[in-house]
């Protein structure tokens, strides 16, 4: 494996960053670990990214790294950052995180994501979401200290999508106490690997800073754990009838609802409608049907908010709404 060599130090390829350490600013912990849950195309590795990058500058051993289900838009990723005083001698997949980011609210309900799974006894847990710290925990039953920032809300103000890598990656920074100066050096290194527009990476900075400041630090009081043998497991040989998943068995697909990572939702002017069923045509994932009076309506379970059926419509009937999700 070939180290690449960068303005900052040293970057492995496989193992993350590692770079002399100073004063660390989370001094109750030899290892700090974060885990980011988000849905393919919100940016969830970027963000690790950010937060990897953030620690080396502040001169920390870092490492960071995804993890990906399905690669497709929408799907649950997961991704991975350590910070450290000391080199990082873990590898692996983070179980047993002090701090969680929860990108998309409706992951803390599914039940194959499982986001505050392993999360250590006074770790902290942040959700986008437009609800407060308490409501959350009331909500998703959550037992650990809770931040909340409403994150897309900010995304579509200051960068005009959803795009959560910069604003996600400045609210770790915040929790795992990193400087300012290094998060805007971060972000601006990690964003301009794939954008050039020099206003959207800085447009990408100040979305980063402003949800740096927005969020109310609390202290982390897991317990450490540092790096331990992994034993060895012998599994035994099964024919694939017995440990491949069917994916065609009854009630799979159902139980996907491809309509919980959806930003905007389509909602009908009825009043506007001809009900030239150019939207029923249009729907890539026929998620329209015709209602008994003649008239368009959406199964929201599986519609993705793609609003194609919006920017095909020709009288403009059909209005993109902000999909809050509302308890």
């Amino acid at each position: 494996m070939k180290d690449e060599k960068t303005e900052c130090g040293l970057r492995d390829a496989g193992c993350g960053l590692q770079s002399p350490r100073s004063e660390i600013r989370i001094p109750q912990l030899l290892l700090f670990r974060l885990r980011f849950h988000g849905r393919g195309g919100q940016g969830a590795k970027v963000a690790s990214r950010i937060a990897g990058t953030a620690a080396f500058l502040d001169n920390y051993y870092a490492q960071d790294f995804p993890l990906y289900g399905a690669e497709r838009r929408g799907a649950p990723i997961a991704a991975f950052t350590r910070i450290s005083r000391e080199p990082i001698l873990e590898r692996g997949i983070i179980s047993n995180p002090d701090v969680v980011i929860v990108m998309d609210e409706t992951l803390l309900e599914d039940p194959l994501a499982r986001p505050l799974s392993g999360l250590k006894e006074g770790g902290v847990v942040f959700v986008n979401t437009t609800h407060s710290p308490d409501e959350a925990k009331a909500k998703y039953k959550i037992t650990a200290q809770v931040i909340t920032l409403d994150i897309t809300k900010i995304g579509l103000e200051m960068l005009g999508k959803p795009v959560l890598s910069a604003l996600a990656g400045g609210v770790a920074a915040r929790i795992a106490g990193l400087g300012e100066d290094a998060l805007k050096r971060a972000v601006e290194k990690e964003v301009s690997e794939f954008i050039q527009e020099k206003e959207l990476i800085v447009k990408n900075t100040e979305a980063s800073v402003r949800c740096y400041h927005a969020v109310q630090p609390v202290e982390v009081k897991t317990t450490e754990s540092g790096h331990k043998d992994s034993p060895v497991m012998d599994v035994p040989f099964e024919p694939a009838i017995v440990s491949s998943p069917a994916i065609n068995t009854t009630a799979n697909t159902p139980l996907r609802k491809t309509g919980n990572w959806r930003v905007f939702k389509p909602v009908w002017n009825y009043d506007a409608c001809t009900k030239c069923m150019t939207c029923v045509a249009r729907c890539p994932d026929g998620c329209i049907a015709v209602n008994e009076d003649g008239f368009p309506y959406t199964d929201y379970d599986n519609c993705k908010g793609c609003m194609i059926c919006a920017e095909e419509c020709p009288v403009k009937a059909i209005e993109m709404a902000r999909e809050v999700h509302a308890w």
